[in-house]
């Protein structure tokens, strides 16, 4: 049996600007050609523009949809898995993340990033909430790709 593959949360805003989504798309990217599962909130904004980028890179993408209904999915999403559980879901996107990026966002992503933290998940942050000594700050996608590697480097 092969190595199980490393799965790594993209969460941020629903609805975002252009500028936004090329960051995220591009760390969807750079993500999938270094073969990890891109794992989102599966709608809208940062999360189709990650699953986006992970699929044109050939990588897989998991949806963890708020609603009863996998068809709500962006059509990025290889595995959409409709958990009807609302903003609830967030705490799944947590858990089942091993390490998450975070690209802008609202509230929804802030309490993404606090129930990661509260797992003991490390989180990067990419133009999004400031938590001191908590979330770690990146300026660019490559930068918060390298902080992914490194993480998975030494866990």
């Amino acid at each position: 049996m092969g190595m199980a593959r490393r799965i790594v949360g993209v969460i941020g805003a629903g609805e975002c600007d252009n500028a936004v989504s090329v960051m995220a798309e591009e760390v969807g990217r750079r993500l999938a050609e270094r073969q990890y599962v891109v794992l989102t909130g599966g709608r809208t904004g940062v999360m189709e523009a990650a699953s986006r980028g992970a699929k044109q890179a050939g990588g897989l993408t998991v949806g963890i949809l708020p609603g009863n209904d996998p068809q709500d999915a962006n059509p990025h999403v290889d595995i959409p898995i409709a958990t009807g559980l609302q903003d609830a879901r967030n705490a799944i996107i947590a858990r089942a993340s091993e390490i998450l990026v975070a690209i802008a966002g609202e509230y929804g992503t802030l309490s993404e990033i606090a129930l990661a933290l509260k797992m003991g998940r490390r989180v990067i942050g990419l133009g999004t909430w400031h938590i001191a000594k908590a979330v770690q700050v990146v300026e660019t996608p490559q930068q918060a790709v390298a902080d992914v590697i490194r993480y998975f480097e030494t866990h």
